[in-house]
């Protein structure tokens, strides 16, 4: 049931996508493996990033098991299709299931998408990250695989209206090379290198990235450090 409801929920996502002609930029998916388990990460600025975050995986024919927040999985429509889909939910108050869910998943050949951030950044510069992914690579003994999203923020993130029109938006996905970790390395210092490669990868797609805002009410979307009005990490922190 899950793989037969997946790719249709991904073809009308790419039909929408069309509908709003976003214009795509996907570097590097050839390193999403082709088979095995895998630790698919990405930063997060958007409440749609699970869905690009997916895309990056479809070349390799691979479809994405995400953890997200059990909240999810309560909705009246989303439940439904994130359970069928094998979507891992994430009680924080009982964190170890969802990481032993995880962990079977892994074992069992599947990818799994974590944002590490736990939560979308609204300075969009990446948060402090959690070490789960790190530790869920080591113990299923499996590669993390880091990429970047930028420009999904226009559409639809936190503390702004959504903007699902036909806007042309630039929307930018960097695949990086994966990261083996070392079993004998802490989970600290492996999440210290997944976050050093996916911040490099997040500056690329920004230097390339081919549209600015076009007033100061439109520079909310760019992070105050390259001259925009989105808070400073600290104002976000402060939020």
């Amino acid at each position: 049931m899950a793989d037969l409801l997946y790719p249709p929920v991904i073809g009308a996502a790419r039909a929408w996508f069309k509908a709003l002609d976003l214009r795509f930029d996907i570097r590097g998916t050839a390193h999403v493996p082709s088979r095995g388990g895998a630790v698919l990460v990405s930063n997060h600025i958007s409440y749609l990033d699970f869905i690009f975050t997916g895309l990056a995986a479809r070349p390799a024919k691979r479809l994405v098991r995400f953890m997200a927040k059990e909240s999810v999985f309560r909705h009246k429509v989303s439940g439904p299709l994130m359970r069928a889909m094998k979507h891992i939910p994430v009680d924080r108050s009982r964190g170890e299931d969802a990481y032993a869910h995880a962990l079977g998943a892994l074992r069992s050949g599947e990818v799994i998408g974590v944002f590490p951030e736990a939560t979308i950044s609204p300075s969009f510069t990446l948060k402090d990250f959690k070490s789960g992914a790190a530790r869920l690579a080591q113990e299923a003994r499996v590669p993390l695989v880091p990429m970047a999203l930028w420009g999904t923020q226009r559409l639809w993130t936190k503390g702004h209206k959504r903007d699902f029109g036909r806007n042309h938006f630039p929307v930018s996905i960097q695949v990086g090379e994966p990261i083996e970790p070392g079993q004998e390395e802490s989970a600290l210092s492996v999440t210290e290198r997944l976050r050093d490669r996916m911040q490099e990868l997040l500056e690329a797609a920004q230097r390339t990235y081919p549209a600015t805002p076009q007033s100061a009410a439109d520079a909310w979307w760019l992070p105050a450090h390259l001259g925009g009005t989105a808070p400073t990490p600290a104002q976000a922190q402060a939020l």
